[in-house]
C-alpha cells in the first residue's frame, strides 16, 4: 500500500475538479455540488484566514450536526491549515468547556439550537471567534428562511443567548469570504501530509476523555486501506451513500466526509436519525446504493414496518461498526435486503478502521481480516504473543495509527508502546482463516471463580430471546464478589426476570448465568448508541449501598 504523500485539501481539489457539477452532499431538501462544496469552503476558510483571525495550526471547533454546512465548514478550516475540532452538539457546557479548554481553540462554529450550551462557559475558554449558523442556511433562500422561521419560532428550539463576543453568521461569514477572495491571494495547501487535521476527542482504552491526533495521512491512508480491502464491493462515483452516523465521529468522519468526498459519492446526511418514521421517509425518496451504520440503528429501522416497504434493489453496501453486530440484527437485515451487513473493527486512535469483511470474504460474527498495510497481534497480560485460536488484547501498528494523544504524553505512553503497538484494551482471538473476532473490553472482564466471563457473550444470548429487544451485563459486585447483573429492555411487558434467567440457564455456562435481571425502557447510550456500562455500574453500585 503507499503511504498518502499529500493532505486532504489537495486530493479534495482533485477530486472537485473531476465531479464538478455533480451532487456532493444532500440533506433535508437541498444539496450541495462539488463545484459549490469548493466555493464555499474556500470562501469559509478566506473568512477564517483574513477576518477570523485563524492560523496555521489553530484549532477550529465544529459544534453541528448533519447538515450541509459540516462539509463546507470542515474542508474550509483544512484549507485554512488549521485542525478541525469535532464537538458533539448534545454536549453539556461542563463537557463541551472540557473539551474547548483543552484544545485550546480559538473559533467555534455551532448551531443557533445549541448556542445557550456555548455562550453559558465561553468565557472561560480561549475562543475568539464564534460563528453561529441556523439550520436552514444552506438551503436557499426561501427554503432555509422557512425552516429557520419554523426553528425559531414556531418549534421554539431556539434558547435565549448572549456571547461575551459579538457572533459573526455563517452566511455572514460566506459572502465576507467570497469578497476576499476577489482581492487576496488564494489560499495554498503548503502544510504536510504528516500536518494535524483533526483533534477527535474519545475515551480512548482508558475511559478519561482526551483528543486522538490525526494527522492528514493517518486518515488517507486508512481511506486507501478502506478502498484496497473493499475492493469493488466500495461504490464507486455517483453512489448514493446514506449518512446517518454524525460527522463529528471519526467513523462517519472518514466514510462520510473524506471517502465519500474524494470519491465522488453523493453522501445524504441525515440530522435525526433517532426520529425514525421522518428517516424512512427520507430514504423512501432516493436509491440507495450504500448505508453505514451501528447496531442500534439498524435494529430500530428493522423494528419500523414502514421500513420493510422499501426499495433495496440497488443496495451494494451495508457496513457496520462502533459496537458488536447481534446475530439477530445481521439475519433479520439480510433477510430483507438480500445483502449482509458488513461487519468491521476500528477505534478512534486507528482513524478508524483496522479490519473490515467483505462479500468475497465474509464470515458472520468476526470483524473480517486486517486491512492491508496493518499489523495486528494479540497479546497476553504477561506481554507474550497470543497463538490462534487464543484471546489476547488487540494491538494494531500501521499509518492510520494516531500520532498520540493530545498535551497527554502520559496516556499516548500508556497506550503506544516503545515499538509503536498501540494497545486497543480490546481482547480478540483470530481463527485459522485469519478472521478477528472481538471478544470484549479488557476493563468489561468479569471473572467469576477464576473464569473469565465476557458481558457481550451473555448479552447476545440474552437477546435471542424473542420478548428482548436490548440486554447489558454489568459486575454488580466486585473483584472478590462479582456479580452477574443483566439490564434488559423487553418487548413484552409480561416477561418476567426468572423467565429471563431460565433462557440464560439453556444457552450459558452455570458460572456465566445472570444472579440479578432489572428491566428498562431503554438502557443509556453514548450519542453513536453504545450503551454506557459505566453508567448501569454506578447505578447498580449505588443501589448497593
Amino acid at each position: 500500500m503507499q503511504q498518502a504523500q499529500q493532505n486532504i485539501v489537495q486530493m479534495a481539489a482533485d477530486a472537485i475538479a473531476r465531479h464538478d457539477n455533480t451532487r456532493a452532499y444532500a440533506c433535508m431538501g437541498g444539496s450541495l455540488s462539488f463545484r459549490e462544496l469548493g466555493l464555499l469552503s474556500d470562501r469559509f476558510a478566506q473568512w477564517l484566514v483574513h477576518e477570523g483571525g485563524v492560523r496555521p495550526g489553530d484549532r477550529v471547533a465544529i459544534m453541528l450536526p448533519n447538515l450541509l454546512q459540516y462539509p463546507v465548514v470542515a474542508l474550509g478550516v483544512l484549507k485554512a491549515q488549521a485542525v478541525v475540532v469535532n464537538v458533539n452538539p448534545l454536549y453539556t457546557p461542563h463537557e463541551l468547556q472540557r473539551i474547548l479548554v483543552d484544545s485550546g481553540a480559538n473559533t467555534l462554529v455551532v448551531l443557533a439550537n445549541v448556542a445557550h450550551n456555548a455562550a453559558a462557559i465561553l468565557g472561560h475558554t480561549a475562543v475568539r471567534s464564534v460563528v453561529l449558523t441556523q439550520m436552514g442556511d444552506l438551503l436557499g433562500w426561501f427554503r432555509g428562511s422557512l425552516i429557520n422561521l419554523l426553528v425559531r419560532h414556531v418549534k421554539r428550539l431556539v434558547k435565549p443567548h448572549h456571547f461575551p463576543q459579538a457572533a459573526t453568521g455563517l452566511r455572514q461569514a460566506l459572502r465576507s469570504g467570497g469578497m476576499l477572495a476577489r482581492t487576496r491571494p488564494a489560499l495554498t495547501a503548503t502544510f504536510s501530509a504528516d500536518s494535524l487535521a483533526v483533534l477527535q476527542y474519545t475515551g480512548g482504552t482508558t475511559g478519561v476523555m482526551k483528543a486522538a491526533m490525526l494527522s492528514h495521512r493517518n486518515l488517507l491512508c486508512n481511506v486507501e486501506q478502506i478502498a484496497n480491502s473493499m475492493g469493488e464491493d466500495f461504490p464507486g462515483a455517483g453512489a448514493v451513500m446514506v449518512a446517518p452516523l454524525p460527522l463529528y465521529h471519526i467513523y462517519a468522519f472518514n466514510l462520510n466526509f473524506v471517502m465519500s468526498l474524494l470519491r465522488g459519492h453523493q453522501a445524504l446526511l441525515i440530522p435525526n436519525p433517532r426520529d425514525v418514521d421522518a428517516f424512512i421517509a427520507v430514504l423512501g425518496k432516493v436509491k440507495m446504493h450504500g448505508f453505514v451504520g451501528i447496531n442500534t440503528l439498524y435494529s430500530s429501522l428493522l423494528d419500523n414496518p414502514g421500513f420493510r416497504q422499501l426499495d433495496f434493489t440497488t443496495l451494494a453496501l451495508a457496513a457496520s461498526g462502533g459496537m458488536p453486530l447481534s446475530p439477530q440484527v445481521a439475519a433479520a437485515w439480510h433477510e430483507l435486503t438480500g445483502k449482509p451487513i458488513l461487519e468491521g473493527y476500528g477505534l478512534t486512535e486507528c482513524s478508524p478502521m483496522v479490519s473490515c469483511n467483505t462479500h468475497t470474504h465474509h464470515r458472520a460474527g468476526t470483524a473480517g481480516r486486517i486491512a492491508a498495510g496493518t499489523e495486528v497481534r494479540l497479546f497476553a497480560s504477561d506481554g507474550s504473543e497470543v497463538a490462534c485460536g487464543g484471546l489476547g488484547e488487540i494491538c494494531v501498528r500501521g499509518p492510520q495509527v494516531m500520532q498520540g494523544y493530545w498535551n497527554n504524553a502520559a496516556e499516548t505512553a500508556h497506550v503506544i508502546d516503545a515499538d509503536g503497538w498501540l494497545h486497543t484494551g480490546d481482547i480478540g482471538q483470530f481463527d485459522q482463516d485469519g478472521y478477528l473476532r472481538i471478544v470484549d473490553r479488557i476493563k468489561d472482564l468479569i471473572v467469576v471463580s477464576g473464569f473469565n466471563v465476557y458481558p457481550n457473550e451473555i448479552e447476545d444470548y440474552a437477546c435471542s430471546h424473542p420478548d428482548i429487544k436490548d440486554a447489558c451485563a454489568i459486575n454488580a459486585g466486585d473483584e472478590l464478589s462479582p456479580l452477574i447483573k443483566l439490564f434488559v429492555v423487553s418487548r413484552n411487558p409480561a416477561l418476567t426476570a426468572e423467565q429471563v434467567i431460565v433462557h440464560c440457564r439453556r444457552g450459558l455456562t452455570t458460572y456465566k448465568i445472570p444472579r440479578q435481571v432489572e428491566f428498562r425502557t431503554t438502557l443509556p447510550k453514548s450519542h453513536l448508541g453504545k450503551v454506557l456500562r459505566r453508567e448501569l455500574r454506578d447505578s447498580a453500585l449505588a443501589t448497593t449501598l
